[in-house]
């Protein structure tokens, strides 16, 4: 097992998937330990740095790579196992955002109204105690919530030499913002160039499901990932596992359509699992299946479809990827 570290200057952020040439190249199996950025580029760290004035559209969400994967060809799938997650300074902000977020109008849904305040708070991050220390801005109110690292913008580079805006999450990923891509879990992206061209960042020390207000607690983060390659196996859509459970993402507007997209990945994935025929598939995973949300803030919101594996008899997906590099991460 080979670890390569990379550490990226200011200069070396990426703002799209695709179209930009990759920083490192890696081998299927390689661990990879990066530092990402906040999604506003480490210029928002106090109550005076008010995100309109500090940062440039459209230098947001700023993304650490592309790296290049050897091997990896259209048509097969990219693992990439969150081995860590970790903030990588002991405070991290959250805001709103004039026109952005689910509770005000926006470019996508306008209204004759002003937009919110632009307000910043401050977290306060105890590593070692695994908490966000959250404080009103408007009262001495304050409450210790649980650290939860993940990363809400991770992808591959898109098909048909395409380059998509960082902030949009669509089948290659990107700025899906789940609160389920946290350290543990194995992500699934299908590969659409040679190389597949994976990159990631926007780390959250932790983020409510919808990432309601637009942002969530964001932090910089020092990662390992280790990544893989499926040959032959294609995947139609950003796919999660963790140790128990097996997640269909779908990215769209209107939300019943990214709804829709994850329920019917998942429901063809449970089918080719377990050999149900679909409507039986669709009977177990209506029953027996969870929806948690992603995002309903970016200019496409992200649904996942959700099953536990217990009632999978035994499937493995993906021929036991998750578990081979769940050992590989126990030895870095």
């Amino acid at each position: 097992m080979n670890l390569v570290t990379y550490r990226p200057t200011p200069e070396d952020y990426a703002y799209t998937f695709g179209g930009r040439a990759p920083v490192a190249r890696l081998r299927a199996g390689d661990a990879l330990s990066v530092y990402t950025e906040d999604c506003f580029g480490g210029k928002v760290l106090g109550y005076d740095d008010f995100p309109s004035q500090v940062c440039e559209f459209p230098y947001l969400n700023p993304v650490t790579g592309p790296f290049h994967v050897e091997g990896a060809e259209p048509g097969d799938t990219l693992a990439v196992h969150f081995v860590s997650i970790t903030p990588a300074r002991d405070r991290a902000v959250s805001t709103t955002f004039p026109h952005f977020g689910a509770l005000t109008s926006t470019s996508h849904t306008a209204s004759l109204q002003p937009p919110l305040e632009e307000r910043i708070w401050v977290y306060e991050l105890d590593v070692a105690k695994g908490i966000a220390r959250y404080s009103a801005r408007n009262s001495d109110y304050t409450v210790d919530l649980p650290l939860d690292p993940m990363h809400g913008t991770v992808g591959v580079a898109p098909a048909a030499f395409e380059s998509r805006m960082t902030i949009t999450p669509d089948a290659h990923g990107g700025n899906m913002d789940s609160p389920e891509l946290r350290a543990g879990v194995t992500a699934y992206f299908g590969v659409n160039v040679p190389g597949a061209l994976f990159a990631l960042g926007d780390g959250h020390a932790r983020q409510g499901h919808g990432e309601v207000c637009g942002t969530a607690v964001e932090s910089a983060m020092n990662t390992v990932v280790v990544v893989d390659v499926i040959k032959g196996q294609a995947t139609p859509w950003p796919r999660l596992e963790s140790d128990n459970a097996i997640m269909s993402t779908g990215s769209a507007r209107p939300l019943e359509d990214a709804y829709r997209i994850s329920q019917h990945d998942l429901v063809t994935w449970v089918s080719g699992l377990t050999g149900l025929d679909t409507l039986d598939a669709y009977q177990l995973v209506s029953q027996a299946g969870e929806a948690p949300v992603g995002n309903v803030c970016d200019p496409n919101y992200t649904m996942l479809a959700k099953i536990e594996k217990s009632v999978l008899r035994g499937a493995l997906p993906y021929h036991g990827v998750h578990d081979r590099l769940r050992a590989v991460a126990a030895r870095i």
